[in-house]
């Protein structure tokens, strides 16, 4: 081996010469971190007690420069692990589905806050990864949850995490634009994360998301930026239940155009949550007959 890495300490340096002229010392220290707490499979404060002792062994090694091989193509550390941790679940990702982020974590917690014990029936809308399903089937054991998703590889991942987390989830493939209302039994809750971003916001985000997640997910045209909300609204017309509620993940640009949309829809106590960083993002409303 070309490299002379013997302990956890040798690899951590090793990590930091590799990957330094990519990221900044916070982000770097953070992906070494989960980078060894994975290989090591020990927590950060564990490996860090053992930094001069624990020998790396010869696989440990080859994996952390394949994952560092890999990490300076631009490819996403979630990517490059194979998983990410949303909402205390191990979440498998691929490049077929999206990489959870924080703000669909919020969306996750304002549901569970605000149903605390629910036991009806909740459908997840364009599942991708099943995380959004996953983690509420974890937080309210006795409901019935449905994710639906058009991809069929996006659906057998997403079968994945509900093993892996002995979550209870109910996936189908289904195309939301074409699907019969009677192929999905009522629900009190619908949920959703939808491609929102227009076509004319990729210059500001950043390459490794262009490069690598799938953009069916993320893009929707600039002169129809509402087209999943309007189409999963028409859809609930049929499958919600009298008092249920509808909980999205939105553009931050959108939220006016989005409460018009619930008002179009004759949906009440419209709410609009912002996300951490103080930006629109989380859209509630619920219907009354």
């Amino acid at each position: 081996m070309a490299v002379n890495l013997q302990t956890i300490k040798d690899i951590r340096n090793y990590i930091a010469g590799e990957l330094s002229e990519l990221y900044d010392e916070g982000e770097l220290r953070s992906i070494t971190n989960i980078i060894i707490s994975s290989v090591f499979e020990m927590s950060s404060m564990s490996y860090l007690l053992k930094v001069e002792e624990e020998k790396a062994g010869r696989e440990r090694i080859r994996t952390v420069m394949r994952f560092c091989r890999e990490l300076k193509t631009g490819k996403p550390l979630q990517y490059v692990l194979g998983d990410t941790k949303f909402y205390d679940c191990i979440i498998k990702v691929n490049r077929g589905v999206l990489i959870p982020r924080q703000e669909t974590e919020e969306l996750v917690d304002l549901i569970i806050k605000e149903n605390s014990g629910f036991k009806g029936n909740l459908l997840d809308i364009g599942t991708g990864s099943g995380c959004i399903a996953v983690a509420l089937s974890v937080n309210f054991p006795l409901s019935h949850i449905t994710g639906i998703d058009i991809s069929g590889s996006a659906i057998l991942n997403a079968k994945k995490n509900a093993e892996i987390n002995n979550a209870t989830v109910l996936f189908l493939k289904a195309d939301l634009f074409k699907i019969d209302p009677s192929e999905i039994k009522r629900v009190d809750i619908i949920v959703s994360n939808p491609p929102y971003v227009r076509n004319s916001e990729r210059q500001h985000m950043k390459k490794n998301v262009l490069g690598f997640e799938p953009h069916k997910a993320l893009f929707v045209p600039d002169n129809d930026p509402l087209i999943f909300y309007r189409a999963i609204l028409n859809l609930a017309r049929y499958i919600l239940n009298p008092g249920g509620a509808v909980y999205f993940e939105i553009n931050e640009a959108m939220g006016y155009p989005m409460h018009d949309l619930l008002v179009s829809f004759e949906y009440q106590k419209i709410k609009i949550t912002k996300d951490i960083n103080g930006k629109d993002r989380i859209m509630k409303g619920e219907k009354y007959d």
